[in-house]
């Protein structure tokens, strides 16, 4: 059964999540405060993590450094705070969403099933799965893509990425050369359409983020361009068509 935490200082919201997700057929855990949610985190390994920003003793941000230094366990965050500078900044920490407050548990409900749908069951390092040789790895440039296990490498050199960051990876690298619209990339990723212009921000920090994995310049990126007022492309290195822009 899927394992789902629950951070929340407010009981209120803490009690109506932790019972629709258990209605839901999740098994849910829950934390009122930063510091208990890391225990309960170390201790049960929760297969997703909804995550409150204003947190007693540590806060939301400082639980998701922390528990980024270690997993790449999907996790949502819960904002009521209005500037969307403060929302980007938990993206930047490694979430894989936001959601603000107030909020419907219905959405809720189905931005984590969109997550856990593209997690799937994924293999461990020490359980590789067992794929035929040379299927399913793309070479990038000096960058091993391997899609069956979900791992990147360079130079032998693993490169650690989030699910979300992988499948962002996946999307713009499935069809090399395609410019791939910052709305269809929201809706296949996050499963949920643009309804304001700060929606789109969430696949711009991503963007950003896998760049500053990837590629030797993010500034100048060779692997990930942007085309301007549209979206993203994939290029490998030295095809670069003169009507995109970096």
């Amino acid at each position: 059964m899927t394992c789902i935490l629950v951070v929340d200082d407010e009981p209120a919201v803490l009690k109506v999540l932790v019972t629709r997700l258990n209605l839901a057929g999740y098994k849910v855990l829950s934390a009122q405060d930063g510091e208990q949610a890391l225990e309960v985190f170390h201790k049960e390994a929760p297969d997703l993590v909804v995550l409150d920003v204003m947190l007693p003793k540590m806060d939301g941000f400082a639980v998701c450094r922390r528990i980024r230094a270690e997993s790449c366990v999907p996790i949502i965050f819960l904002t009521a705070l209005e500037a969307i500078s403060e929302r980007v900044a938990g993206l930047d920490l490694g979430a894989d969403d936001y959601l603000a407050k107030p909020f419907s548990p219905k959405e809720l409900e189905a931005r984590i099933a969109t997550i856990l749908r593209r997690v799937g069951p994924a293999p461990t390092i020490d359980e590789p799965r067992e794929v035929p040789s040379g299927q399913g790895v793309m070479k990038l440039g000096d960058l091993v893509v391997d899609t069956n296990r979900r791992q990147v490498s360079r130079g032998g050199e693993r490169i650690g990425l989030t699910y979300t960051e992988f499948s962002l990876l996946e999307l713009l690298f499935r069809d090399p050369g395609r410019v791939v619209p910052r709305a269809e990339i929201l809706e296949q990723l996050w499963g949920y359409p643009p309804r304001r212009a700060a929606d789109l921000r969430v696949v711009d920090v991503y963007v950003a983020r896998l760049r500053g994995k990837l590629e030797p310049d993010p500034r100048n990126p060779e692997l990930i361009l942007t085309v301007r007022g549209i979206g993203y492309a994939s290029q490998r290195i030295g095809e670069f068509p003169t009507a995109i822009a970096s």
